[in-house]
């Protein structure tokens, strides 16, 4: 049986389509993340949990050997839900995002006067880059991009680590929008419709055997 016969939905409980229908009000891909050479795998999967947790539906990853070999013992399996796209290089990225009118902006303590993260706005479609570990976001990253910000410390630690600067620029960003545009998710109705298809079948144990193909 394909999944064009069979209607996911119908083989769920009531409480999970309600889940799913909140889920899918909620999901945005006017923000999204993009992350430059991160070399830590266990530090990737905390990203997308967090992405996933905080209703992004996107990650971007640039990296010269890109893989999804996520733990999930880190990510609690959460990589199913989102869409990952992966680029061998920034500029590749780079059209791809702008080709859907997104603003790119990377984090980088070096990029001070710009403006910090609380100096943003979030009304248009938004994408923040964040860089290895060790050495942030490469010089010709930051010269492709549409600006810089960086993330405000008040300790005498001055740097996080890029699992927590993420999570702290999604919580910001999201706020922002709460507060000034009054709402969190921004799906039309044809992407909430595939979206929740596609969420019905994963919720299913058996779905690979049911729908015989990749939701």
């Amino acid at each position: 049986m394909s999944a064009r016969g069979l209607n996911a939905g119908t083989l769920l409980l009531e409480e999970r389509r309600q889940r799913i229908e909140e889920v899918v009000g909620l999901r945005t891909r006017t923000l999204t993340v993009v992350l430059e050479a991160v070399d830590d795998w266990f530090n990737v999967a905390a990203i997308l949990r967090s992405c996933e947790g905080l209703g992004i539906q996107e990650l971007h990853i640039v990296h010269p050997h890109p893989r999804l070999a996520l733990s999930d013992a880190v990510t609690q399996g959460c990589q199913k839900w989102m869409d990952v796209f992966c680029y061998g290089s920034f500029p590749a990225c780079k059209e791809a995002l702008k080709a859907r009118g997104f603003r790119i902006l990377a984090a980088s303590m070096a990029s001070k006067p710009s403006p910090s993260l609380y100096g943003l706005s979030f009304h248009e479609k938004t994408a923040l880059v964040f860089g290895n570990e060790h050495s942030g976001v490469s010089v010709s990253t930051l010269e492709g991009v549409d600006g810089c910000f960086w993330i405000p410390m008040q300790g005498f630690s001055q740097s996080l680590n890029v699992s927590a600067a993420v999570c702290a620029s999604l919580v910001y960003a999201l706020g922002w929008r709460h507060h000034h545009l009054g709402q969190m998710g921004d799906l039309n109705d044809e992407e909430k419709a595939r979206l929740r298809e596609k969420f019905s079948i994963l919720s299913i144990k058996q779905h690979k055997k049911l729908f015989h193909s990749k939701p």
